[in-house]
């Protein structure tokens, strides 16, 4: 019987990406699957019968604690003898790359899902560009989650071509379709406008993720506050992270505004996305971007940045539109040409939706992991 191990900082990276690749070679093999990550006492709720969880302390951010969390990892794993250890989100890469290498795991993949470092400049970029390359060095195999992240990492230096690889079409564990259930668009569509006070006249944008600045809020913000669309209004999903990265002005004026509604992080996103007229993600990094093909799957067209990531979870000027980097002006025009078009905007989420099923289905993206993992535990 073959044994892996999944790694992650928390347990909010297992609920949203892992546990649906856990579920699926829980169903299709006899393997023994564990799941490390910081302590969650709820978490062994979630996961299918005979898959462990073993806590382990794990902190985001440099901390000395992290010594510890290497130390802890690389017994576990002497003890255990896996055959296959994963690794996702930064800290948690960092720390098991270095525990299972010194534990000689014969397989060591790297979930990759971004570049932390990107976020960042000067010395502190420099370090965290160090640490990415000592992970990708210390692995046997990386699995970016977007060919646009792939060719970065190569030009970049911090990973040879011949070790990366992109499953399927990427994604982190791509789209559950029965889930984002086209077909009930319009019965949720109805009672979360209702609920709100929207009219189906108002033309809703919408932004699920992090409220944080690399997220680009403060621009959305701002471009939404300049928009000469009066039927417009802007629903955010999320929790605030790294509340001094937006712009604190910007945001008390949000939350004055009866036009724009922020709401707490929530575990039915679907139903949310199902009331948008046009997502926004005007991001400054991501490894994918998997809340663009979530709505997508709903009907929903995107406006993303021109990034790596996202830009592999859209079509521009099919799906979606692509706006620059921290451009104000180009954001405000992209969210009136969506405004203003509203056939348009129907036609991109239709064929958003079929995008989806061809390119994100998760059953496909699973299979294709399940084979993978397969030819590594041959090896």
């Amino acid at each position: 019987m073959k044994k892996i191990a999944f790694v992650t900082t928390v347990s909010l990276t297992v609920r949203a990406f892992i546990l649906p690749v856990v579920r699926y070679l829980r169903a299709h093999t006899d393997w023994e699957l564990t799941i490390i990550c910081d302590d969650d006492p709820q978490l062994s709720e979630c996961l299918p019968e005979g898959v462990r969880y073993i806590p382990i302390s794990m902190k985001r951010g440099i901390s000395v604690t992290g010594i510890r969390s290497v130390l802890e990892m690389a017994k576990l794993f002497r003890k255990e003898k896996f055959d296959l250890v994963q690794y996702s989100t930064p800290n948690a890469a960092f720390y098991a790359a270095i525990a299972s290498w010194s534990a000689r795991i014969p397989n060591r993949k790297y979930h990759l899902m971004g570049f932390r470092y990107l976020g960042f400049s000067g010395a502190k970029k420099a370090l965290f560009k160090c640490i990415e390359k000592l992970a990708c060095s210390l692995s046997t195999d990386i699995e970016c989650v977007s060919v646009s992240n792939l060719e970065l990492g190569v030009a970049e230096g911090v990973f040879p071509r011949k070790k990366v690889s992109v499953l399927f079409h990427g994604s982190s564990a791509g789209v559950d379709l029965s889930r984002f259930d086209i077909a009930k668009k319009a019965l949720w569509r109805a009672g979360s406008r209702a609920r709100y006070g929207y009219e189906d006249e108002n033309v809703v944008f919408g932004f699920a993720g992090r409220i944080t600045g690399d997220k680009g809020i403060n621009e959305l913000l701002s471009a939404f506050d300049q928009l000469d669309v009066p039927d417009a209004r802007l629903f955010i999903v999320g929790d605030i992270e790294d509340a001094a990265s937006l712009d604190q002005a910007k945001m008390d004026q949000a939350k004055s505004d009866d036009k724009i509604i922020f709401h707490d992080h929530v575990t039915d996103i679907e139903r949310y996305f199902a009331m948008m007229d046009v997502l926004v993600l005007p991001s400054y990094r991501e490894g994918f971007g998997n809340i663009v093909i979530e709505a997508q799957a709903m009907g929903v067209p995107v406006i993303v940045s021109d990034i790596p990531g996202p830009t592999d979870a859209m079509l521009p000027g099919v799906t979606g539109l692509t706006v620059p980097v921290k451009d104000i002006p180009a954001l405000k025009k992209a969210m009136e040409k969506m405004a203003s078009d509203r056939s348009g905007r129907e036609g991109m989420g239709k064929r958003g939706r079929l995008f989806v099923e061809e390119r994100f289905d998760q059953r496909k993206l699973c299979a294709a992991i399940l084979h993978d993992r397969k030819n590594l535990l041959k090896g």
